[in-house]
């Protein structure tokens, strides 16, 4: 499996489907540099599993827009059948009108291009976490049966945030709000003897 972490993601230009329903023919990745994105593939329109996770994080668009992130959804459908899932009721199968962009990844170079496609045929469910210089800092990769976690996709938003304003790490199960840590034996040794404390 291809690792893109610390490394430039790799851009595209491809058709997408906007937010207003808008076809466009040129949508560029490049485009977003300056914000956070994450981008979230998913193996098709129409099937079981992809409904719940577009409709789920569909749900947290404005807390993610408030944390100058984007959110792009990439499968290997066409506009036209993006378009047809919009226009069909959440209730007979299909996602309404989301409030973020699909892309079409008919000719599957860009499912190839980050390493997830599987079987010459389909994306896996990847999401990868792009920083404002177009680096890729976080990605994870489930088999197709297992939906993805929202909140743990913004909670790794909230950490590179965290670690980019103030250059401080984010421990395990680290959240908004909670103590960081430096990255010293100093800090690990500050952070431990706090955390031993607790569980006395």
């Amino acid at each position: 499996m291809l690792n893109l972490i610390r490394q430039s993601a790799p851009d595209f230009t491809a058709e997408a489907v906007l937010a207003d329903n808008q076809i466009v023919k040129d949508f560029k990745l490049s485009d977003y540099k300056g914000k956070y994105v994450l981008l979230l593939f998913y193996p098709l329109d129409f099937t079981f599993v992809c409904p719940t996770e577009i409709l789920a994080f569909n749900e947290k668009l404005e807390d993610l827009k408030s944390r100058e992130t984007e959110l792009i959804g990439i499968s290997v459908d066409s506009v036209y059948t993006h378009l047809a899932w919009k226009k069909t009721p959440v209730a007979e199968g299909g996602i309404g009108n989301i409030g973020f962009t699909l892309v079409s990844d008919l000719k599957k170079e860009i499912a190839t291009n980050y390493g997830v496609l599987i079987d010459a045929e389909i994306a896996l469910r990847a999401l990868f976490l792009i920083d404002k210089q177009g680096i890729v800092r976080h990605s994870i990769i489930n088999d197709t049966p297992f939906g993805r976690s929202v909140d743990e996709a913004i909670r790794m938003v909230d950490a590179l945030r965290h670690y980019d304003k103030y250059g401080k790490l984010c421990p395990a199960n680290w959240q908004e709000g909670k103590e960081d840590m430096e990255g010293s034996t100093d800090g690990v040794i500050d952070y431990l003897s706090k955390y031993a404390a607790q569980k006395k």
